[in-house]
């Protein structure tokens, strides 16, 4: 019975917010991490595969939770990150980079310490950060700044800034191309770099998306996938051919995307709390399996391809902050 019963929380909306077209989540709920602080906006995520450890922008403390997946519990706090909005996971480094919106630089930090090492200046509201590991770089996407700062790895310097005309969203790198990647909310773009001269070198349009934020790379296969957070829309992108491919229908106000490489199952979580879980097809398309309210506020997504595992930091569940794990029930 208990089984069943949180099944359904996942499966059923709250009052007024169910989603048009419900097809139940796949997912079944395995525990609720109590997370430290206030029950307040909680915001990206990264995952440490080597160290399951998940890093997670606690935005309205100003501070990054540290939660161990396997031991499920919080194990420290970096503080003074202010209005921390942004976390990358970078364990060839041995380090983590978190983006302060309220003081406009990027954090470094010792992923053993947990100790901030350096604070970089960056443009207006950073947001999503990218790691170039074949040049060493970093690039931090500035959402009002309208632009991404580029940042040596090797001596935490800023060392240069690539305009993009319009509001940036995030930011993510494909290895196989060695490309950066910005989502360019502002022009409904995707923005193509090369790091290793650090210019534009294509700009494609999302037609069919407004408000291009949220962003993932399956570099296995050349994809870029879009979050259009103004239509409740996801783009399909093949990097490659240069071309999108497919728009697809998902929750509203859509923002963090995760991938399952394994399972090739990619989740789209929505500040409307619905998720939406798409499986991609060998020839680059999706097939919707799921998409439903999960939980209030259920913006932020990462999951661990090697258990299938996803987790979802939750800002008020009674009244706390939380950690949802869940596990799939359909593979």
């Amino acid at each position: 019975m208990r089984n069943l019963l949180l099944l359904l929380s996942l499966f059923s909306a709250a009052a007024g917010t169910s989603c048009a077209q419900d097809i139940p989540l796949p997912l079944k709920q395995l525990a609720d991490i109590p997370l430290t602080g206030r029950a307040s906006r909680l915001d990206y995520v990264s995952f440490d595969p080597a160290s399951g450890r998940l890093y997670i922008a606690h935005l309205d403390d100003s501070m990054l939770t540290v939660v161990d997946t396997r031991a499920q519990k919080v194990v420290g706090d970096v503080r003074d990150l202010k209005n921390v909005h942004g976390a990358l996971a970078v364990p060839e480094l041995h380090r983590i980079y978190a983006t302060a919106t309220g003081s406009n630089e990027l954090a470094v930090i010792d992923d053993q310490s947990l100790e901030v090492l350096a604070r970089i200046p960056t443009g207006r509201y950073p947001d999503g950060i990218a790691y170039a590991a074949a040049e060493n770089k970093i690039y931090v996407s500035n959402k009002l700044g309208h632009s991404d700062t580029v940042i040596d790895a090797a001596t935490n310097k800023a060392v240069g800034t690539i305009e993009l005309d319009a509001k940036a969203g995030n930011t993510q790198y494909d290895a196989g191309l060695d490309r950066i990647y910005v989502a360019v909310g502002g022009a409904n773009q995707l923005v193509e770099v090369d790091p290793r001269a650090d210019k534009i070198v294509g700009r494609f349009d999302l037609v069919g998306c407004k408000g291009s934020h949220g962003l993932l790379i399956d570099d296995e296969r050349a994809l870029a996938f879009a979050a259009c957070e103004d239509n409740a829309k996801l783009a399909a992108f093949d990097l490659k051919a240069k071309k999108l491919l497919a728009i697809y229908d998902v929750g509203n106000d859509p923002d963090v995307l995760a991938f399952d490489i394994k399972l090739r199952r990619l989740y789209v979580a929505a500040e409307s709390g619905v998720v939406t879980i798409l499986d991609e097809k060998e020839n680059g398309g999706l097939a919707t399996v799921g998409k439903a309210h999960f939980a209030p506020r259920a913006h932020t997504v990462a999951v661990d391809s090697s258990t299938g595992r996803a987790f979802f930091p939750l800002e008020n569940i009674n009244g706390k902050p939380v950690l949802r794990i869940v596990e799939p029930t359909q593979k």
